[in-house]
């Protein structure tokens, strides 16, 4: 008679891993919702099926909804807090020259949005001011993000700067203690490093940063 607690855990394990999917001889079969309904099949699907999502007050001031880019089956998955002024307008997460030098460093490590790499934010429009998110707005997105990784797959998120660090491990520290360990976001390995901006503002952060996607570069590779 089969073991139905070990049935059990497996299930529910493979449920905190990868959500409401589960793989059967390496083929995934549809994704059931909470409410009954089938999932997106693709982030493309998803992108179209949330992108006039107006749950909390940004949607209604933003120019673009800024959903995501990158190859869909990434390994690396990179997360900041929400779009900025030029994110807005272009519809694109990370462009302008803190964009340009974070292509610099993907291309370093031999990679780009194009290949293993993803690219979004937690939030998906953009607060006013460029101010920090709100826990009510982290509140009514993060379920976006939830899903993209659930498509996605990555072995490894990364967050880009303190403030996307902090959202997604709920701590209110600094960024130096968050670096140098891997923490644990939705099952999948996390670890945080510098926002591409505040290595523009400040180069003495250079090296710290290089060094966190040196190691990145070798965790994917070996994994």
């Amino acid at each position: 008679m089969p073991d139905i607690n070990l049935a059990q855990k497996y299930l529910e394990q493979t449920k905190s891993l990868f959500g409401n999917e589960l793989f059967v001889q390496d083929e995934k079969v549809d994704m059931i919702m909470e409410d009954g309904s089938i999932g997106p099949k693709s982030l493309s699907d998803y992108h179209l099926q949330i992108s006039d999502c107006l749950k909390c007050g940004l949607g209604e001031k933003r120019d673009k909804f800024v959903f995501g880019v990158g190859d869909p089956n990434a390994n690396l998955l990179l997360i900041g807090e929400a779009p900025g002024a030029q994110e807005d307008l272009e519809g694109e997460p990370f462009v302008g020259r803190a964009g340009k030098l974070l292509d610099k460093i993907l291309k370093a490590i031999n990679r780009s949005r194009d290949k293993d790499v993803y690219i979004c934010n937690v939030l998906k429009c953009r607060p006013p001011n460029n101010r920090d998110p709100l826990p009510s707005e982290v509140e009514q997105c993060e379920s976006y993000l939830h899903m993209q990784i659930n498509l996605i797959q990555p072995k490894l998120i990364v967050a880009l700067g303190r403030v996307a660090g902090k959202t997604l491990l709920g701590l209110d520290v600094q960024l130096k203690d968050m670096r140098h360990e891997t923490h644990e976001y939705k099952g999948i390995p996390l670890r945080v490093t510098y926002h591409p901006a505040a290595l523009l503002r400040n180069s003495n952060f250079k090296a710290a940063a290089w060094d966190d996607f040196k190691w990145i570069r070798e965790f994917l590779d070996k994994n």
